[in-house]
């Protein structure tokens, strides 16, 4: 089971890392490095293994069963909410 939750960014782009570190996937930003060094976090459903990954609006992040959903702040809703 996946569990899905949106980020939201007030600037674009970020670094991989820092998602997992500011949304408290890892405790800290070097946890976030062995993580994605490991092969185990998915951007757009891709292995990704370069902590330093550019991560914009509309991109998907994946760890542990946790997606996360990534979109600026600010940008209208395109559900309408």
């Amino acid at each position: 089971m996946t569990d899905q939750e949106v980020v939201f960014l007030t600037k674009s782009p970020v670094e991989l890392y820092k998602i997992l570190k500011f949304e408290n996937l890892a405790a800290s930003g070097g946890e976030a490095k062995y993580l994605i060094a490991d092969g185990l976090v998915r951007v757009n459903g891709a292995v990704e293994t370069r902590k330093r990954k550019k991560i914009y609006p509309g991109d998907v992040v994946e760890l542990n069963g946790i997606c996360l959903e990534i979109r600026m702040a600010g940008a209208a809703d395109p559900a309408g909410g």
